[in-house]
C-alpha cells in the first residue's frame, strides 16, 4: 500500500504532469470527477446535486501558490464563487486551502485575503470550511482560524485521522463543524500512523467523540463499513440526523450518495472544479487507492492512461536512478 500512495503522491507533484493535465482540460476524463471549469457549469452540478437533497461544499481548485498576483486571483474567484450560490440560491459552502490565498507567500497577506472572503460569507450566511494540508501548513492554518473565529463565526476545519495529534486537535476544536478525514499526504512516522489499520481505528474514534461531543460532523468516507458503523452509532447513541452528514466526492459512488439522501441522511458532495484538477485527483487516489476501482469506467480513457504511464515511467526511472547513484556513492 505504502508504494501505491507514494506513487498518486509523487503524480500529484509533478509539474510537468500537472502542466500537461491542464492543457488537455478535461477530456481525459476529469468532468467525472471535476464538475466544470468556470462557475456556471459548477453551479449547474450544484443545482442538480440539490434537486437530489443533497448539498455541496465547493472548492476552487488550486494550492501552493508563490506568487501574489495568483493568490489574488484565487481570491477573486472565491468571491465570485460566494455571490454565485447566494444569487443562484443553491444549498452549498466554499472548501479552501490556505496555500492557495498565499499561506506560502506571507502570512498576513493571506490573513487578510481570508478575512475578505470570510466576511463576505458571513454576509450571506455561507459557511468556509478550510481544508487542511501537510504537515508543515498544519499550525498556521488552525492560527488563521483561531484569528478569524474571533471575529466571525461562519468558519469550519478539517481533521485528518492519521496525525498522532489529531485527538487533541479535535478536542480543542469540538465547538467547530468538523469534516473527519484520514489524510491524503504522504507524512513521516515520528507524525503520523503509516499503517492503515491504525488509521481506520483513529478515524473511527474522531468520529464517535465528534458525534458524541461535537457541534455538527461531516464524515468524510466512500467506505460502507464506515458508513454502516456510523448509522449503529447513532441509533445507538440516540444522535439525531440534524448532527451529522455523510460526505463523498463529486463522481464518487454516486448511487450511494443518492441512497443515503433518499434514507433521510444530510448527505453533502464535495464539488471541486477548474483547472487545476490533477493534483487534487491524484491525492484522492492517494488516500485511498481503492477510488481508482469507483471511476476507472468513466474517468480513463486512452489518453488518460497515456498520461499515467508517463507518471509510472518517470517514478519508477526516477527511483531506478537513486539507486544506481547510490550504489556509485557506495564504490567511491
Amino acid at each position: 500500500m505504502g508504494l501505491t500512495k507514494d506513487f498518486f503522491i509523487f503524480l500529484s507533484q509533478n509539474k510537468a504532469l500537472n502542466s500537461g493535465a491542464k492543457r488537455w482540460g478535461l477530456k481525459l476524463g476529469a468532468q467525472s470527477v471535476v464538475a466544470g471549469t468556470n462557475i456556471p457549469d459548477m453551479i449547474e452540478s450544484v443545482k442538480e446535486l440539490n434537486r437530489h437533497g443533497i448539498s455541496a461544499t465547493i472548492d476552487n481548485l488550486g494550492e501552493f501558490v508563490f506568487e501574489k498576483e495568483e493568490a489574488i486571483i484565487a481570491r477573486e474567484q472565491i468571491l465570485k464563487v460566494i455571490e454565485a450560490i447566494h444569487e443562484n440560491k443553491v444549498d452549498a459552502h466554499i472548501s479552501l486551502k490556505p496555500t492557495q490565498l498565499g499561506l506560502d507567500i506571507d502570512y498576513g497577506f493571506c490573513q487578510e485575503n481570508l478575512r475578505e472572503i470570510v466576511a463576505k460569507a458571513y454576509e450571506h450566511n455561507i459557511l468556509i470550511n478550510f481544508d487542511m494540508e501537510d504537515y508543515g501548513h498544519l499550525q498556521p492554518s488552525f492560527d488563521l482560524i483561531d484569528e478569524l473565529s474571533r471575529e466571525y463565526d461562519n468558519i469550519g476545519t478539517v481533521i485528518q485521522a492519521y496525525f498522532y495529534q489529531s485527538e487533541d486537535i479535535i478536542k480543542k476544536y469540538k465547538d467547530y463543524r468538523l469534516r473527519i478525514v484520514k489524510g491524503a499526504y504522504k507524512e513521516p512516522e515520528n507524525l503520523a500512523y503509516q499503517d492503515k489499520k491504525d488509521i481506520d481505528r483513529n478515524y473511527i474514534k474522531l468520529i464517535e467523540y465528534h458525534l458524541l461531543h461535537g457541534k455538527f460532523t461531516s464524515i468524510a468516507t466512500h467506505d460502507h463499513q464506515v458508513i454502516n458503523h456510523v448509522k449503529s452509532f447513532v441509533k445507538k447513541n440516540n444522535i439525531s440526523k440534524d448532527k451529522f452528514e455523510f460526505q463523498m466526492l463529486y463522481g464518487f459512488r454516486k448511487d450511494l450518495q443518492l441512497q443515503l439522501a433518499k434514507e433521510g441522511y444530510n448527505f453533502c458532495t464535495y464539488v471541486p472544479f477548474g483547472t487545476d484538477w490533477y493534483g487534487y485527483f491524484m491525492r484522492r487516489l492517494a488516500e485511498r487507492p481503492q477510488n481508482l476501482n469507483l471511476v476507472l469506467k468513466q474517468t480513463f480513457n486512452k489518453k488518460t492512461n497515456t498520461l499515467i504511464g508517463i507518471g509510472a515511467g518517470a517514478f519508477l526511472l526516477g527511483r531506478l536512478s537513486k539507486k544506481k547513484n547510490a550504489k556509485k556513492g557506495a564504490k567511491l
